[in-house]
């Protein structure tokens, strides 16, 4: 299935600005809001780090483990600094899962 880039980054744009804390305050009752955010800014890190998730992990199970893993690594690097840009944050948090994986 091939997916618009061009559509991602224009959905995800606007939420660039947010940090790991402003995010939640936006959208504090809306879990399901950050989780799209969230999901818009990893799909763009994993095009600009040019990461095939499908080719890397071709097994369905282990990528359910590398969302788990995603996720833990995001929270952590948001506890550590809840200010810091969550786009930063959530490719921190991809790059560290995919180095784990490998």
């Amino acid at each position: 299935e091939e997916v618009d880039i061009q559509a991602v980054l224009d959905a995800a744009m606007p939420h660039m600005h947010h940090s790991c804390e402003s995010v939640l305050e936006t959208y504090p009752d809306d879990d399901e809001a950050v989780a799209d955010i969230v999901r818009q800014m990893a799909f763009v890190a994993i095009y600009n780090r040019q990461l095939d998730i499908l080719a890397l992990v071709p097994d369905e199970a282990e990528r359910e483990g590398l969302r788990d893993e995603f996720v833990e690594e995001l929270e952590d690097s948001c506890d550590d600094d809840p200010g810091r840009l969550l786009a930063g944050a959530v490719d921190m948090a991809v790059k560290n899962t995919m180095e784990a994986y490998d």
